[in-house]
């Protein structure tokens, strides 16, 4: 579970919540009306601006971000280096059954590749092919967070438009001018709210787990060619330990140090 993204998104409605209520009554900024056209009316304008099947892939998206990823760039690297060392030692049709192990399909779909035989700039051209239709569809969710993170505010405008209309309309009676107000400022501030505490963050978060997606599979095809052209496993290492920064080599360097350390101990 990615907490820091949960401790947002709780933690955002929570200060919201305690700052309204030390400032009066949480119940004032309870306004149907203003919820039907805020987020009815922006959740419409949706529906209009894309396909059910883009929408239900975003939400999909959306809850998928609150998961920890399970691959991280040391992960991966530490994984290809094995392969390389075993394909050193006993062949690339060893990685066969070997690769079915990994958790990521994409990295199965290059060593199987390499392992067919198949030409090595091919395996580059489909990979990098997967890549960028990988890209296109992560930009297309955070394209409809974008949107909404437009809509909500513009339909909170519209809800302020409302309020004011049916407020001077209804002057002569005292009792409508404060629903009627209620109606105008609330819908602004549910629009802000949605806006800048979910639609903006979520689609921040898409982009930052995109970049780092396609800069662990950029490894992983690196990695792969690398492989099928044969070359030692510790230039493999070399050459894909130029994506880490200083920290994530000196992190790996302590642990492999500490592994060697543990193998040397249990040897006496």
């Amino acid at each position: 579970m990615e907490i820091a993204t949960i401790i947002g998104i709780v933690g955002g409605f929570i200060v919201i919540t305690v700052g309204i209520a030390l400032g009066g009554t949480l119940r004032g900024f309870f306004d149907l009306p203003s919820i039907f056209i805020t987020f009815g009316g922006s959740m419409m304008a949706m529906f209009i601006n894309f396909s059910f099947e883009e929408i239900a892939r975003a939400f999909k998206a959306m809850f998928h971000i609150l998961k920890k990823s399970e691959l991280n760039t040391e992960t991966v690297l530490t994984e290809i280096v094995e392969y390389a060392k075993k394909a050193r030692r006993e062949g690339l049709l060893a990685l066969e059954d070997e690769v079915q192990k990994s958790g990521d399909e994409f990295l199965k779909k290059g060593i199987q590749m390499i392992v067919d035989g198949t030409d090595p700039e091919l395996v580059r051209s489909i990979l990098e092919i997967e890549l960028s239709f990988t890209e296109e569809r992560h930009k297309s969710n955070k394209a409809f967070f974008d949107a909404w993170a437009a809509l909500a505010p513009a339909f909170g405008m519209i809800g302020t438009v409302i309020g004011l209309v049916q407020m001077l309309a209804n002057l002569d009676d005292m009792n409508q001018i404060g629903p009627s107000m209620a109606v105008a400022l609330i819908t602004t501030f549910y629009g802000a709210v949605w806006a800048n505490l979910i639609c903006i963050p979520i689609a921040g978060k898409m982009a930052q787990k995109t970049s780092d997606e396609i800069f662990i599979k950029q490894i992983m095809i690196e990695g792969i060619l690398s492989i099928q052209a044969g070359e030692n496993p510790r230039i493999v290492e070399e050459k894909l330990n130029a994506f880490l920064s200083a920290t994530q080599r000196k992190s790996m360097n302590d642990k492999q140090n500490a592994a060697v350390r543990e193998q040397g101990g249990e040897e006496s």
